[in-house]
């Protein structure tokens, strides 16, 4: 829906065509686009038209890459971890196998 949306304004049949939904359906949908401000519904004589709200996209992109990059980070660190327990556990390993052999 947003999609169709960033291609300009559409009326709310309109948005209806492309999903196996009901007007009901739809209308809740955007309702909520509505209440999270990303979506402005107008009336234009008796068709109810929406329209995308770029700057508020560009908000929740903004928000939503600060938190992949802060979880991109946590699991770089996360890795670096991992691979040195790795390691140290492969000493230990090699360590024991050593003294058995002995």
């Amino acid at each position: 829906m947003i999609e169709r949306l960033s291609h300009g304004p559409a009326s709310v049949h309109g948005l209806m065509e492309p999903f196996a939904l009901s007007q009901q359906m739809i209308s809740k949908h955007i309702a909520y686009l509505v209440r999270a401000r990303i979506v402005i519904k107008t009336k234009r004589g008796r068709e109810s038209v929406c329209t995308l709200r770029p700057e508020a996209i560009k908000t929740v992109s903004d928000w939503a890459f600060n938190y992949r990059r802060f979880w991109e980070e946590s699991f770089d660190r996360l890795e670096v971890v991992v691979n040195e327990m790795k390691k140290q556990q492969m000493k230990q390993a090699e360590i024991r196998e050593e003294k058995e052999n002995e």
